[in-house]
């Protein structure tokens, strides 16, 4: 009886570990067999691709020819001296408006002042002689050729006076024309010689887009016509009227010279700006405009990614203008397409997607 007993002791200890261990490890290898069921299960779902698209739209544009140029000054100096002298007042600020004839440096004169009063002196003086003079040739007291000689002298004086005014207006630097004040160059106390750089005044209340064509347009009546540009960081749209064609043909690159007046009322361009445009030979025309980056270069010419029943698809299209942001496409897409922009590199054929839609 007590082998008996001992014999059921063993085998219960021998049988709970084994149904123990037995309970814990099946149900997690039915969990795992789920899992992996799960996984080939979903793997449809994360075939959808994220990229990003656009809904192609209609852009309004001239129809023309596309030009680059630079914006000019209407009216820019340098001022200089003139004459040799230390600088005595300046009487503008940097950045300052100023009017046509204002006074904005002078330089000492004290010396060419001394001399015009001594002259001055001397010429009233001279004056009397010379009336003397000539009461006394009415009374033949005196010889024509010494009344000549008088006259001589005090019309050399006159001379001499109003070559001094001359040099005088010289040491005062006044504004030619009405515009702004640059950098100065100089101080009061300093030192001048004639040519020596002042400041800068600049007249930017019109400015003219000046660019090139080709020389196949020349016989286009250019004059008159209107130029659309744009300038870095302003997305605004600026227009000129062309108002000058250089006579002369560039012989190194066969472009044509124009200009072309804008009135800057605001003054929110600057002179020296790059400016892209386009020359007007025509009415407005409207063409899809759609990002850059859409496009897809190949041998055979140029892609793009749309989007067809939720799924992509490469399309061939023509391109013509463009600008640093958008290129115009001028077939192979139509408006309300939905164009891919982001993602590409991954794409294939027939690839579900999900898209982004930028604004």
């Amino acid at each position: 009886m007590n082998d008996m007993n001992k014999y059921v002791k063993r085998s219960l200890q021998i049988a709970l570990p084994v149904a123990l261990a037995a309970w814990i490890v099946i149900p997690r290898l039915g969990n795992s067999s789920e899992t992996t069921t799960g996984k080939a299960q979903g793997g449809g779902v994360r075939g959808n691709l994220p990229v990003t698209g656009i809904i192609a739209k209609n852009s309004m544009t001239a129809n023309g020819i596309s030009v680059n140029g630079t914006l000019l000054a209407n009216e820019e100096v340098e001022l200089v001296a003139e004459i040799v002298g230390k600088v005595r007042a300046i009487y503008f600020q940097e950045g300052s408006f100023v009017k046509k004839d204002q006074l904005l440096l002078k330089v000492d004169d004290a010396d060419l002042q001394a001399q015009l009063t001594r002259a001055e002196f001397q010429k009233k003086l001279l004056s009397e002689k010379l009336e003397r003079q000539r009461i006394l040739l009415k009374r033949e007291s005196i010889s024509r050729e010494a009344f000549d000689q008088l006259q001589t002298d005090y019309n050399m004086l006159e001379a001499d006076i109003e070559l001094l005014r001359v040099k005088i207006s010289r040491t005062e630097i006044r504004a030619p024309f009405d515009g702004v004040m640059g950098f100065r160059y100089v101080s009061e106390g300093s030192y001048v010689q004639p040519s020596s750089q002042i400041a800068r005044i600049v007249d930017n209340s019109v400015l003219k887009y000046e660019f090139n064509i080709p020389e196949k347009y020349a016989d286009s009546n250019l004059e008159g016509r209107e130029v659309y540009f744009k300038v870095t960081g302003n997305e605004k749209l600026f227009s000129a009227k062309v108002y000058a064609v250089d006579p002369f043909i560039d012989v190194k690159n066969r472009m044509i010279h124009l200009r072309a007046r804008f009135r800057n009322v605001d003054r929110e361009l600057m002179p020296g700006m790059f400016a892209k445009g386009n020359l007007v030979f025509g009415g407005k025309n409207e063409f899809i405009a759609i990002p850059t980056e859409a496009v897809v270069p190949e041998m055979d010419g140029k892609r793009m990614w749309v989007v067809k029943n939720g799924k992509a698809a490469s399309v061939p299209v023509e391109t013509e203008s463009r600008d640093e942001k958008n290129v115009e496409v001028t077939s192979g897409i139509n408006v309300g397409d939905t164009v891919l922009t982001g993602g590409l590199m991954q794409l294939r054929e027939g690839m579900s997607v999900q898209v982004t839609l930028k604004k």
